[in-house]
C-alpha cells in the first residue's frame, strides 16, 4: 500500500506540474499577442496570426525568432523594414516611418519586463520612438540587448548599468542626444559596447576602461569631444571605433592586443606616439582626417600584420627614411594630402605590385604624382623648425631664470643668516629655528576597410612574358596526350605540363573563333604577364599559333601558367572527398585571399581588370591551402564583353555554399546548413556576420549594397571571430 500511494503522490505532483507550465505557456503566449499589439501589427509577426501552438515551437524566419529553454521563451528577435534614417526627426511620430502617436514605448517595456527567462531582445528596424525607460533594467536577465536602427532619443538610462549579466549593448542608429552614462563599469561581462550613429555628446566615460571583459568599443558618428583615456587596461579589447566624432587630445595610449583602430575624423593634435610599434596583432588603422604632426615612426609600416593604414589629411611632415621596410601584410597605405617632403620609400613606391599606395598632395621629390611645390610644404616644416627653436629657446630662457631666482633666493638666505648670526653675538645666541623651502612646479605633458585605389601597373623590373614554341609545349604534354589532359571549360582546355627544367606548368589551349591581330595579341599577355599577387595564378608566357607562315592574325593561342597542385575550391567542398572538405575558418580565408586578389585587379592596375569568372572551380588552391584565382582576363585577351558579374554576390554565395538564407540566431536556424563541415566547425557570430553581408551583396537595390570596404572588412572580422571562438574552445579542450 505504502508504493500505491507514493505513486499516487508522483502522477499528481507531475500532473500539477504540466498544468503549471502549460499555464505559463499560455500567459507567454498572451504577452507576445501584446508585444504585436504595442508594436502595431507588424507584417514580420504575421505568423502568429490563427497560431494556436507553442511559441517554442514556432518556426524561425529571416525576420523573427523566439528560442525557449524547459518551455520558457528565453530569446525574442525581431526585424522590421522601418530604417531610421530620416533626417530633422524631432521627437515625434513621423508618418510611415515610426509607430503611430498612439505608441507608447513605456508599455512595450512593461511588457517586455514580464518575460523573466529573457536572455537575448533584439527589436531592430521597428519604428520605435521616445525615451527609452529606466524600467529597462528590469531584464536582469538579459545578456544581449539590442535597439539598433529605430527613433529612441534622449538619454540612455543609467538604470541600465544595473542589467550586471549583459554582455552586448548595441544602441545603434537612434538619436540618443545626451551624454554617456558613467556608471556603465558595474556592468562586469559586457564584451560589445555599441553606440554607433547617434548624437551622444560630451566626453568618453573613463569609467568605460574599467570594464576589463570589453572586446569591441564602437562609437563612431556621434558628436562626443575632450580627450580620450587611457586603454592599455582593456587588455581583451581587439576593436576600437571613434571616427567621427569632436575628440581633440593627442593619441590614445591603445591595448597591445588591438586588432583595429579607427580614428579618423577627429580633431586629434600631436604627434603619433611611438607606442604604436608595440601593437603586433594591429591589422587596420585609420587616422585620417585629423590635425596630426611630425612624421610617421617608422615602426607603423612595419607592424607583423597591419595591412591597411591610412594616414590622409593630416598635418605630417618631415621625410621618411628611405631604408623604412613594410610588413609583408601591408596591402594599402594612404599618407596622401600631408606636408611629407624627401624620396618616397622603395617599399612605397607605387610601382610595387603588392601594396596600393596614396601619396598624392604632398612635396615628395617624385615627378608626375599630384606633388606641390617644396616651398608648399617649408612652411609646415619651417614652423616644426621654429616650434623646436623656440621651446628650446623657451627651455633655456627657463633654466636661466630658474639659475636667477636660485642665486637670489641663495643670496636672500645667506643674508638671512649672516643678519642672525649678528643678531645672535648681541642677543646672546638667541635660537631661532626657520626651515624656508623653495620649490619649482614641473609641467606634465599630456584597421575590408580597405579603400579602392588605383595604382598604376609598374613595368620596372618585371619580365616580359616568355614566348613559348609549339614543339616545347609539345614536349611538355607529351603532344598534349590525354593523360596530361586536366579539364575543360568556356575558357578552353587544359593540360598539365613538364618543361625542360623539370619545372610543372599547366597550359590552356584557346582557339579563336576570329581572326586576332598577332602583334594586339601580344601587347595584352605581355599585359597580364606583369600582374604579379600571391593570390593570382601567374601568367608565365604564351604561344601564338597563326596556322601560315607570315600570317598576322592568330587561330590558336597557348597560355602557359604556374601549376597550382591542391585542386580547385569546388572539390574541398564536396561531400564525396569527406578527407579535403575545408572547414570554415579555411574557407574564410579562401574567400579573403580571393577578395584580395580581385581588389588587385579591380583597382590596382591600369585598366582595371573585370569579368574574372568567379567560380569555385577558377579558384586553385596550393599545397599550403593559399587561394589564387585562375583565367581572369580572358574578356580582356580575346576582346569580348560579357556581363559584369557583382563578385560580391557571386564571391560570398560560392563560399557559403550549400548555406541556406534562413536565420543563422539560433541552433534550429544552423540545423538548415546542409553542409555538416560549415556546421560542426564555425561559431555562431561569425557565420552570422558573414551571412548578414552577404544579404546586403544580394539586396536588389544596388545602392544599399555595400562597398568593396564594407565587405572585405567583414570577412576579416569575421575570420577573426571564428579564430577566437577556437582558441577559447581548444583552451576549453585542454583544462
Amino acid at each position: 500500500m505504502g508504493y500505491f500511494y507514493l505513486l499516487v503522490l508522483v502522477l499528481f505532483s507531475r500532473s500539477c506540474f504540466f498544468q503549471t507550465t502549460k499555464g505559463l505557456q499560455a500567459y507567454e503566449a498572451q504577452l507576445f499577442l501584446q508585444i504585436r499589439k504595442h508594436l502595431e501589427y507588424p507584417s514580420q509577426l504575421q505568423i502568429l496570426d490563427n497560431y494556436s501552438g507553442s511559441l517554442c515551437d514556432l518556426a524561425a524566419t529571416a525576420h523573427m525568432m523566439i528560442s525557449c529553454q524547459d518551455n520558457f521563451v528565453t530569446e525574442l528577435k525581431i526585424r522590421g523594414d522601418k530604417l531610421a534614417n530620416v533626417s530633422g526627426f524631432n521627437g515625434y511620430a513621423i508618418h510611415n516611418k515610426t509607430l503611430s502617436e498612439t505608441f507608447s514605448i513605456n508599455s512595450l517595456v512593461t511588457t517586455l519586463t514580464r518575460l523573466t527567462s529573457l536572455r537575448v531582445l533584439s527589436l531592430v528596424s521597428l519604428g520605435i520612438w521616445g525615451p527609452l525607460p529606466d524600467k529597462i533594467h528590469r531584464l536582469y536577465s538579459l545578456e544581449l540587448l539590442d535597439l539598433s536602427s529605430n527613433f529612441m532619443f534622449g538619454s540612455i538610462p543609467p538604470q541600465i548599468s544595473r542589467m550586471v549579466k549583459l554582455q552586448t549593448l548595441t544602441l545603434d542608429g537612434n538619436y540618443f542626444n545626451d551624454t554617456i552614462p558613467d556608471t556603465l563599469d558595474s556592468l562586469s561581462n559586457l564584451s560589445v559596447l555599441s553606440l554607433r550613429g547617434n548624437h551622444l555628446k560630451g566626453q568618453f566615460p573613463s569609467s568605460i576602461c574599467r570594464i576589463s571583459s570589453l572586446t569591441d568599443i564602437a562609437l563612431c558618428h556621434n558628436k562626443l569631444s575632450g580627450e580620450l583615456p587611457d586603454f592599455s587596461s582593456l587588455t581583451r579589447l581587439r576593436v576600437l571605433d571613434v571616427r567621427e566624432n569632436q575628440f581633440d587630445s593627442q593619441l590614445p595610449v591603445m591595448p597591445r592586443g588591438l586588432v583595429t583602430a579607427l580614428l579618423g575624423k577627429n580633431l586629434f593634435s600631436g604627434e603619433i606616439p611611438a607606442q604604436v610599434g608595440i601593437l603586433t596583432h594591429l591589422q587596420h588603422l585609420d587616422l585620417s582626417f585629423n590635425h596630426l604632426s611630425g612624421t610617421p615612426p617608422s615602426a607603423l609600416f612595419d607592424l607583423p600584420n597591419i595591412s591597411y593604414l591610412n594616414l590622409a589629411s593630416n598635418m605630417l611632415s618631415g621625410s621618411l627614411p628611405e631604408q623604412i621596410t613594410c610588413g609583408s601584410k601591408l596591402g594599402f597605405v594612404d599618407i596622401s594630402s600631408n606636408k611629407l617632403v624627401g624620396k618616397l620609400p622603395s617599399c612605397l613606391d607605387n610601382t610595387s605590385d603588392k601594396r596600393a599606395v596614396k601619396f598624392g598632395g604632398n612635396c615628395l621629390s617624385i615627378e608626375g604624382h599630384q606633388q606641390h611645390q617644396s616651398s608648399y610644404c617649408k612652411e609646415a616644416n619651417t614652423r616644426k623648425t621654429g616650434r623646436k627653436i623656440a621651446l628650446l629657446i623657451a627651455i633655456i630662457v627657463g633654466s636661466i631664470l630658474l639659475l636667477v631666482i636660485l642665486a637670489f633666493g641663495v643670496l636672500f638666505l645667506s643674508r638671512r643668516c649672516f643678519q642672525r648670526k649678528t643678531l645672535e653675538t648681541h642677543i646672546r645666541q638667541k635660537a631661532v629655528q626657520e626651515n624656508p623651502t623653495t620649490g619649482v612646479s614641473p609641467g606634465i605633458l599630456a584597421n575590408a576597410r580597405f579603400i579602392s585605389e588605383v595604382m598604376k601597373l609598374g613595368t620596372q623590373g618585371s619580365p616580359v612574358s616568355r614566348l613559348f614554341s609549339l614543339e616545347e609545349l609539345g614536349e611538355a604534354t607529351n603532344n598534349f596526350d590525354s593523360s596530361m589532359f586536366m579539364g575543360e571549360s568556356p575558357a578552353g582546355k587544359l593540360y598539365k605540363g613538364r618543361l625542360e627544367n623539370g619545372t610543372y606548368v599547366a597550359i590552356r589551349s584557346l582557339s579563336l573563333l576570329k581572326r586576332y591581330s598577332i602583334q594586339n595579341l601580344k601587347v595584352r599577355l605581355d599585359f597580364f604577364s606583369k600582374l604579379h599577387h600571391p593570390h593570382l595564378v601567374s601568367l608565365l608566357g604564351h604561344c601564338i599559333d597563326g596556322g601560315v607562315q607570315d600570317d598576322p592574325f592568330a587561330n590558336k593561342v597557348f597560355l602557359v601558367y604556374e601549376f597550382v597542385p591542391n585542386g580547385n575550391y569546388r572539390m574541398h567542398l564536396s561531400e564525396s572527398c569527406p578527407e579535403k572538405v575545408l572547414k570554415w575558418s579555411d574557407r574564410l580565408a579562401i574567400l579573403i585571399d580571393v577578395a584580395k586578389a580581385v581588389h588587385f585587379l579591380h583597382t590596382g592596375v591600369i585598366p582595371g581588370v573585370y569579368n574574372n569568372r568567379l567560380k569555385t572551380n577558377n579558384i586553385l588552391l596550393d599545397e599550403h591551402r593559399i587561394a589564387k584565382l585562375c583565367d581572369y582576363g580572358m574578356s580582356i585577351i580575346l576582346e569580348y564583353n560579357e556581363k559584369l558579374e557583382n563578385w560580391r554576390k557571386v564571391l560570398l554565395l560560392n563560399i557559403l555554399y550549400y548555406i541556406s538564407q534562413a536565420s543563422f540566431g539560433s541552433q534550429d536556424g544552423r540545423k538548415r546548413i546542409v553542409d555538416p563541415a560549415v556546421l560542426m566547425t564555425s561559431s555562431q557570430e561569425s557565420l552570422s556576420i558573414i551571412v548578414s553581408i552577404t544579404r546586403k551583396c544580394t539586396c536588389p537595390e544596388p545602392s544599399s549594397r555595400p562597398s568593396f570596404e564594407d565587405v572585405l572588412w567583414n570577412l576579416q572580422y569575421a575570420a577573426q571571430v571564428q579564430a577566437t571562438a577556437d582558441a577559447d574552445q581548444k583552451s576549453d579542450s585542454t583544462s
